[in-house]
């Protein structure tokens, strides 16, 4: 588990100073969980840079009414129904989130400029060596070998990233905003994140939790994540919300995900701060 953030850090540039020690650490990491490096890499920039806006954040941002009455019944219901939400995530880097069009595979994806061609063919070739090796191992150990040695904890990886990232930006006691034109700022995006604590795995996690200041300065390394995160307290003040304290594990967090998915569900096709609401049929 302790590889996430690390992988993480690759591609937001503070694993190391020498981007190219960035990009191999990156591509052999993420190599290692079927995430493409570099299609990655892009759009999750893409989601920082775009934090809090409706229309051009990139990860677990809202559907507008109009995408949400696109949706056929089946895909709503699995949308927002435990446990599929939490296997989204190879979907997602495949086809991304409803509304929008490519892949983080292919090169002439939206998601990329001409320019990051060669980048995303480099992790897509990576990420099909990994899949070739999964493959050749599966006739050396057997498939059954492989689905409990690799199969059984990627998925429990994907359930686990998508439940912190999910949370990291959903499930507050209060509604949060979220932006579109003039009102939306990078500060004010950045402020809709949310810190989480996640007991005694908060160390395992490098300390990802502290996900507001990771947001505001996404090149801070992880070890002093804690530290700033204290300092700018005091700056951000009513701004910044208190995470609840976890037990050791942080089971509370399982009902935050369900009530969250009992209720925010879309937001409002117009204006320029709205609030997720609640579909009567979900």
């Amino acid at each position: 588990m302790s590889a996430i953030p690390l992988s993480y850090k690759s591609g937001h540039g503070s694993f190391s100073s020498d981007l190219n020690l960035n990009s191999v650490v990156g591509h052999i990491l993420h190599s290692s969980i079927l995430v493409p490096y570099h299609g990655w890499r892009i759009s999750h920039r893409t989601h920082h840079q775009n934090h809090g806006h409706v229309e051009n954040d990139e990860s677990w941002h809202p559907l507008s009414e109009r995408v949400f009455n696109s949706l056929d019944t089946v895909t709503k219901k699995l949308r927002f129904t435990l446990p599929f939400p939490l296997l989204a995530y190879p979907i997602y880097l495949f086809a991304r989130s409803p509304g929008k069009k490519g892949s983080h595979y292919h090169p002439e994806s939206d998601l990329f400029v001409p320019a990051e061609k060669k980048d995303i063919i480099t992790s897509t070739a990576c990420w099909s060596a990994m899949v070739a090796l999964l493959a050749g191992l599966s006739f050396v150990i057997g498939p059954l070998q492989l689905l409990k040695l690799y199969g059984v904890p990627y998925v429990l990886f994907v359930m686990w990233l998508d439940l912190v990232t999910y949370l990291h930006h959903h499930g507050h006691e209060d509604k949060l905003p979220w932006y579109r034109g003039q009102e939306w700022s990078y500060l004010r995006g950045g402020l809709t994140t949310l810190d989480r604590d996640y007991g005694w795995i908060n160390n395992i996690h490098h300390d990802i939790g502290t996900h507001v200041i990771h947001h505001l300065f996404p090149q801070i390394p992880h070890y002093h994540l804690v530290e700033a995160t204290e300092a700018a307290k005091s700056v951000l003040g009513k701004y910044y919300r208190e995470p609840r304290k976890s037990g050791p594990l942080p089971l509370h967090l399982l009902d935050v995900l369900k009530q969250s998915m009992k209720k925010d569900h879309y937001v409002s096709d117009t204006g320029d701060i709205v609030y997720y609401q609640k579909h009567p049929d979900l």
